[in-house]
């Protein structure tokens, strides 16, 4: 492994938000990395209320330079990232998932060089699934993942922003410190999007590389659309309850279908509300076609988008009731 001239940006806090994953084998690989370069670091663990046998197993590492945090209870996807600035001591911090599988012996080099050439800059290392499709209880996660997630750095380069990605970036602890995840975001969905959105805003820079990591735990197929559902949901909050709206359009390809479909909306509103179900159970049994989880997708939007126009529309009467402006935009 090339030697790295060792100064301020060679340190860095790696930091990994657990949930009901042991994270054994990702330590091990990240300390070989770190020692093998010689250069200082910590891993800090934060785990996000598992399951107590996940919580006893993860407590139990002692390696030097590891740090074990346990949450007394769940605060989301969102928060959990933010909470790292209370614990890391570095000047960058590296994220990634707790399910993460290193699958090169100079991931960490690779990241301290982009870090050294762009200090000021968020650094993406993307994607990877493994090749081979798992059984059809997890299908459509790691179809989708293969075919949506897995980008090489140019083609993320083309639009930076838009590309990045939670699983697996780099970034400057006083930029973390100065925008900071939406903590009104509970869950799954977006947290991602948004904070794409306010780096490209403030004109930080993104730099992607080809330093992906592998997807190491595929949800089941019937988890990963209640994910997607929840994801929806934060959408459709932010849509009517953020500044957002237009940003949020130009940087969701759903979301720019959505309104490109004008009053055919309500056409695939009624259409989802006739065959939704049954596109679902075949979407949970492993028969996967990514145009038809589109579907379901814009079809659970349309859903979502109707229920938040009501809790406007209520908001908006109730208030008007008491001869007050509504609080939501119009």
């Amino acid at each position: 492994m090339d030697s790295l001239k060792s100064d301020s940006n060679s340190v860095i806090s790696i930091c990994i938000p657990v949930y009901n994953f042991k994270v054994d084998n990702l330590v091990d690989a990240l300390i070989r990395q770190a020692r093998m370069l010689d250069i200082p670091f910590e891993i800090i663990l934060i785990d996000d209320c598992s399951e107590p046998a996940i919580q006893e197993h993860n407590a139990k590492l002692t390696q030097d330079g590891l740090r074990y945090v346990q949450l007394e209870s769940n605060i989301g996807r969102a928060s959990i990232r933010n909470r790292f600035l209370e614990y890391a001591n570095y000047g960058h911090l590296l994220f990634l998932d707790c399910d993460s599988v290193i699958i090169t012996d100079d991931f960490l080099a690779n990241y301290i060089r982009s870090i050294q050439q762009y200090p000021d800059a968020v650094h993406c290392g993307g994607a990877a699934y493994y090749s081979e499709a798992p059984a059809r209880i997890r299908r459509l996660r790691w179809k989708y993942g293969v075919k949506r997630e897995c980008r090489p750095a140019a083609l993320r380069a083309l639009q930076p922003a838009k590309s990045f990605m939670t699983g697996n970036f780099a970034i400057p602890k006083k930029t973390l410190g100065s925008i900071r995840f939406d903590d009104r975001l509970k869950g799954y969905g977006h947290e991602d999007t948004l904070f794409g959105i306010e780096l490209k805003r403030r004109q930080i820079r993104v730099a992607h590389l080809d330093n992906p990591v592998i997807n190491g735990y595929l949800e089941e197929n019937a988890g990963f659309l209640a994910n997607t559902e929840k994801g929806i949901e934060n959408l459709a909050f932010l849509l009517r309850n953020s500044e957002y709206g237009s940003e949020f359009v130009d940087e969701i390809n759903l979301l720019r279908w959505y309104y490109k479909l004008g009053w055919f909306k309500k056409l695939v509103g009624g259409m989802f509300a006739l065959v939704g179900p049954q596109v679902r159970c075949l979407l949970e049994k492993g028969i996967v076609n990514l145009y038809l989880f589109d579907f379901y997708k814009l079809g659970m939007l349309h859903q979502k988008m109707s229920i938040e126009n009501r809790k406007k529309y209520d908001s908006s009467f109730c208030v008007a009731r008491r001869g007050i402006e509504p609080l939501l935009p119009g």
